[in-house]
């Protein structure tokens, strides 16, 4: 029996010490390990030049991330053609100046965004069972001055999608652009932009902060070419060989980040974000990240997959 209390102690203290080292490094490492990844995909008219594409996603800043501030501002360098934002900007009720400051020469760029819950609200604590059991809680914290966010991207040039229907063009090209508020909060009124997209334009984009099923079903009925979300944090937690645990939405795990398909016709790609919440400052088997998009004409008379690579320094100047 002793022998057997040894075992036990000892494989308890292993585990302990192991699960010590992870929450070392989820939360000290990992979070501030900041990668661009690349993806090519073909979702242009055939024919169309290439256009570059940032998608930024989740920053959930607060006034001294300094790290991710520094990172941020260098993203200029990947001179994108256009940069998409899908919302969760803030974590602080001052963090307006963080935000406009690190993302710098990016405002001067063609760009669009849309808000989430964490550009509305502040984090807050919320119990990690309720991701597992309780999907549909919804707690709120104070609330963040998203007016002087909204201010200072379209004093910049960028164009709000929240219910917003717009064109633009970019790079010689024509986009068809359209966005809806949060998913999350419900405040999602795809009637408000309903209707077939403009198959004139070389691409066809939507936005929405969170990818629930529902908006991505219109957007594909209505004949999106690309549509663009964040919200998950790509599971955040994920598991060596099985991804993400949850995506924080009715989206399945297989899509938590990345390109993929919806539907015949329409390309989704998800954001797995760059911050975290206050709250839960950990990322285990999932980066932050930034995307830079290659989007290229699609092949006549059929389509191709999305082809992706990923480089990246954790916390050096992107290139």
């Amino acid at each position: 029996m002793a022998a057997v209390s040894d075992v036990l102690k000892t494989t308890a203290l292993a585990t302990a010490g192991c699960s010590a080292l992870a929450l070392g490094y989820a939360s000290g490492i990992e979070r501030n390990a900041f990668v661009v990844r690349e993806v090519t995909m073909p979702v242009l008219s055939p024919g169309s030049t290439p256009l570059r594409v940032l998608h930024i996603s989740d920053i959930h800043m607060r006034p001294g991330q300094r790290l991710k501030q520094a990172w941020l501002r260098e993203l200029a360098s990947l001179q994108p053609d256009l940069v998409v934002n899908t919302g969760d900007n803030l974590a602080h009720p001052k963090a307006v100046p963080a935000v406009v400051q690190a993302l710098g020469d990016l405002l001067a760029v063609p760009g669009v965004f849309v808000f989430g819950s964490n550009d509305y609200f502040a984090p807050m604590m919320k119990n990690p069972a309720n991701y597992l059991f309780a999907k549909d809680h919804r707690a709120h914290g104070n609330p963040l001055p998203w007016q002087d966010l909204r201010a200072a991207f379209t004093e910049r040039g960028w164009l709000d999608l929240t219910h917003a229907r717009r064109e633009l063009d970019v790079a010689g090209l024509t986009i068809a652009a359209a966005g809806v508020d949060d998913p999350h909060l419900e405040r999602d009124r795809y009637d408000t932009i309903a209707g077939p997209a403009n198959r004139a334009a070389n691409l066809t984009l939507g936005v929405a902060h969170a990818p629930y099923t529902r908006v991505l079903d219109r957007f594909a009925d209505d004949g999106y070419q690309l549509v663009m979300a964040g919200h998950t944090h790509g599971g955040q937690l994920c598991l060596p060989f099985y991804g993400a645990i949850v995506t924080n939405c009715d989206l399945d795990r297989s899509r938590a980040k990345g390109a993929s398909q919806w539907g015949a016709d329409t390309a989704l790609h998800v954001s797995a974000g760059i911050g975290t919440s206050p709250f839960a400052p950990l990322r285990f088997f999932c980066r932050p990240e930034a995307t830079l998009l290659t989007l290229v004409g699609a092949p006549v008379g059929g389509h191709a997959d999305a082809r992706g690579r990923e480089w990246s320094t954790p916390t050096a100047a992107v290139h």
